[in-house]
């Protein structure tokens, strides 16, 4: 199935393209009212230099006269071998469809509500037939059964014409035209680019990256580095230090700089419920301390997340050789996705 854009938006179409899989490009004059553009011819010819294929409308009150705006419009410098006319299907547009037919264009039969319109434009040899399918059930007819119909044509009688399925409003109406089996579909931006989006892929490609980054980056990539405190701080000194890190913990050394300890917001939490304010002014070596959790700036994240679980601690210090160089805290973990 050929996919279009169904747009006038120059940035739209550009993104679009990047894709590297959109067949052509669909305008209306509705389109470019809606942007303000005022010279429409400038930008049918800025537009066909950006797509595959352009499909532009050819109007005129009788069949000359929308020839004469065809025969106009390449007079701009289209490629008629990338350029098709949009023409609404009418008597006057069936036989419009039939001289530009034999002149060599191609032409988009448009705005086909019926059975009958479709047959007309597939006899006047239409290079498309589009229903418009958004704007059918918006009056109550059932676009599907129609599409399902007009297919049937084609294949019972041999047309050549290509069926688009257009005014797609969602991705279901995507899913519709590949499940009938539809020639081509031309669809908005807003609804193409989120063709791919499904919220497992979504999740599981960030499972994926986590997993990646666990294995491959090192703990450095994540440290902050955070001053010290010593036996003889006092603990209002240790919440400075705390809060100028911005971590929830302060490592604790001897008189010798040897790691004793860490400090974390939890255990101050704790030493004031035990004793009250009166905790704010004692020292950091009056407290005991668990032996210290410790990983080198050039462990994996992986091990990091395995002392995390395995000690069910929230602070790990990152030392070498017995120098401290930071910590890692788990909610900067939890931040880039690598714990959950």
């Amino acid at each position: 199935m050929e996919l279009y854009l169904d747009s006038v938006d120059f940035k739209e179409v550009e993104e679009a393209m990047k894709l590297g899989i959109v067949a052509g490009l669909t305008t209306t004059p509705t389109f470019m009212a809606r942007q303000g553009i005022t010279d429409i011819d400038g930008a049918i010819v800025k537009l066909s230099k950006m797509v595959p294929v352009l499909q532009i409308e050819a109007l005129g009150n009788t069949p000359d006269e929308i020839v004469a705006e065809a025969d106009r419009q390449i007079a701009l410098g289209l490629d008629p071998k990338k350029t098709v006319f949009k023409v609404p299907v009418s008597m006057t547009g069936i036989q419009a469809c039939k001289k530009l037919r034999d002149k060599g264009y191609m032409v988009n039969v448009h705005l086909v509500y019926t059975l009958n319109q479709a047959y007309l434009a597939m006899e006047a040899g239409a290079t498309y037939v589009c229903p418009l399918a958004g704007r059918m059930q918006d009056n109550g007819i059932d676009a599907i059964t129609l599409f399902g119909q007009i297919l049937d044509l084609v294949g019972r009688f041999g047309y050549e014409s290509k069926i688009m399925f257009s005014s797609v409003r969602h991705s279901e109406h995507v899913r519709n035209a590949l499940e009938l089996g539809v020639h081509t579909c031309t669809v908005p931006w807003g609804v193409m680019k989120k063709l791919a989006d499904n919220h497992l892929t979504a999740a599981g490609t960030s499972q994926f990256v986590a997993d990646t980054r666990l294995m491959t980056e090192r703990v450095s990539e994540l440290l902050t580095e955070t001053a010290t405190v010593s036996s003889e701080s006092t603990l209002t000194e240790a919440l400075v230090k705390m809060t100028e890190s911005g971590l929830g913990a302060v490592p604790v050394v001897d008189k010798a700089g040897v790691l004793v300890g860490v400090f974390t917001d939890g255990d101050l939490r704790r030493k004031i419920k035990e004793k009250g304010n009166e905790v704010i002014t004692a020292k950091m070596g009056d407290f005991e301390y668990k032996k210290p959790v410790t990983i080198t700036s050039g462990a994996l994240l992986y091990d990091a997340v395995k002392l995390f679980k395995e000690h069910q601690i929230d602070t790990i210090i990152v030392a070498q050789d017995g120098k401290i160089e930071g910590m890692i805290d788990i909610q900067d973990f939890v931040k880039a996705g690598l714990i959950g």
